[in-house]
C-alpha cells in the first residue's frame, strides 16, 4: 500500500468524530431530557473509583465482572451515575459476552457517537443527561432489530420492579 494512501486514511479517521453527524441521540423521548452542566470529577464523590473511571474516562470492564450479567429479575437498569433509566428488563438478553447486553434502549435516553480508540470505528453510547459512558453499539444481535447493546455492568444500577425508581440525581 502506498504510504501517501495510509496517512491520508488516518487523517479521514481523526477528522470523523468531529463531524456533527457522528452524534446523536437515539429515539425519541416523550419527554426531552435536560443534560446536566455537571463537572464530571463532581461525580468522582458519588461513584466508585471503578465505576468512575468507566463512566466518565470511559474504560471497559473485563467481561463477566458484574452481576448484572446474570440479573433476570423484572425492572428497570438505570444509568449509576445520574439514575436516569436507560433500559428495561424485558429488552435484556444473554448475549454470551461477559456484559450485560440488551436489544434496544428507553428512547431518548442514549445518545451514540463514533469511536475510533481500537482505530476501527464502533458506535459508542451514553446516558443523554449526565454523557457518562455505557458501552458500544453492534448490529449482531437478536431479530427483529439485531442490534446488540453492550453494557459495562459498573455504568448500570438495578432497580427491580417491585422497588421505586430513585429520584434523578444530579
Amino acid at each position: 500500500m502506498n504510504r501517501r494512501i495510509v496517512l491520508k486514511s488516518f487523517a479521514v479517521a481523526t477528522a470523523l468524530p468531529l463531524i456533527p453527524g457522528c452524534s446523536q441521540v437515539v429515539g425519541e423521548a416523550a419527554n426531552p431530557i435536560t443534560p446536566l452542566n455537571k463537572p464530571r470529577t463532581e461525580w468522582r464523590g458519588l461513584l466508585s473509583p471503578r465505576a468512575y473511571e468507566i463512566l466518565f474516562e470511559e474504560a471497559t470492564e473485563r467481561p463477566e465482572s458484574s452481576n448484572l450479567v446474570y440479573e433476570t429479575r423484572d425492572g428497570t437498569y438505570l444509568c449509576a451515575a445520574c439514575y436516569l433509566p436507560l433500559f428495561k428488563s424485558a429488552h435484556k438478553y444473554e448475549s454470551w459476552t461477559g456484559w450485560p447486553s440488551f436489544t434496544e434502549p428507553i428512547a431518548g435516553h442514549v445518545a451514540t457517537k463514533i469511536d475510533f480508540k481500537i482505530i476501527w470505528p464502533r458506535t459508542e453510547y451514553h446516558c443523554v443527561r449526565c454523557g457518562g459512558h455505557q458501552g458500544h453499539v453492534f448490529k449482531d444481535g437478536p431479530p427483529p432489530r439485531g442490534e446488540r447493546w453492550c453494557n459495562n455492568g459498573y455504568a448500570l444500577r438495578f432497580v427491580p420492579i417491585e422497588e421505586a425508581l430513585p429520584a434523578l440525581r444530579g
